[in-house]
């Protein structure tokens, strides 16, 4: 967290910030509950994909240099080689991968696309890989998801 709040210009983003890194954890543990995704994986995740924005409207290449910051301080993730590897990938594709067969991977798409709303978006369940995610979005359930921590 210290090398975030230093490094990441959105650290203090009241869209794409530490708020919205809480809440996709957030969604992303209670969804692990479901899929079996790597919780670990996932929270990371939640920190690191939205970190390099250089704005906060289209950033194309902001998912790269999220897995690229990750990268970068690869000795302070507490991951093997095959979890991180799931997390570049999924940093890395967040906002334009296709759906694969990775537990992990989706469920982290899914935890950050259930907070869309945030900025005037409507979940649509078509973009979510997870059936919970799915029924959340379908009946409008975020409060299943839980608080969001301070």
């Amino acid at each position: 967290m210290d090398i975030l709040e230093r490094e990441s210009p959105f650290f203090t983003s009241s869209i794409h910030g530490l708020r919205h890194w809480k809440t996709v954890e957030r969604n992303g543990l209670y969804l692990s509950n479901f899929t079996g995704a790597d919780k670990l994986v996932v929270s990371y995740f939640a920190y690191l994909h939205d970190c390099m924005r250089e704005n906060e409207q289209v950033d194309p290449a902001h998912g790269l240099r999220g897995a690229e910051f990750a990268r970068m301080h690869r000795q302070a993730i507490l991951l093997n080689d095959n979890q991180f590897a799931k997390l570049f990938h999924a940093c890395e594709h967040h906002t334009d991968g296709e759906p694969n067969n990775c537990e992990t991977i989706s469920t982290c798409w899914d935890a950050d696309r259930l907070d869309i709303g945030r900025v005037g978006f409507v979940v649509d369940p078509k973009y979510l890989a997870s059936q919970e995610g799915k029924r959340i979005a379908r009946e409008q359930d975020f409060g299943a998801l839980g608080q969001v921590p301070e």
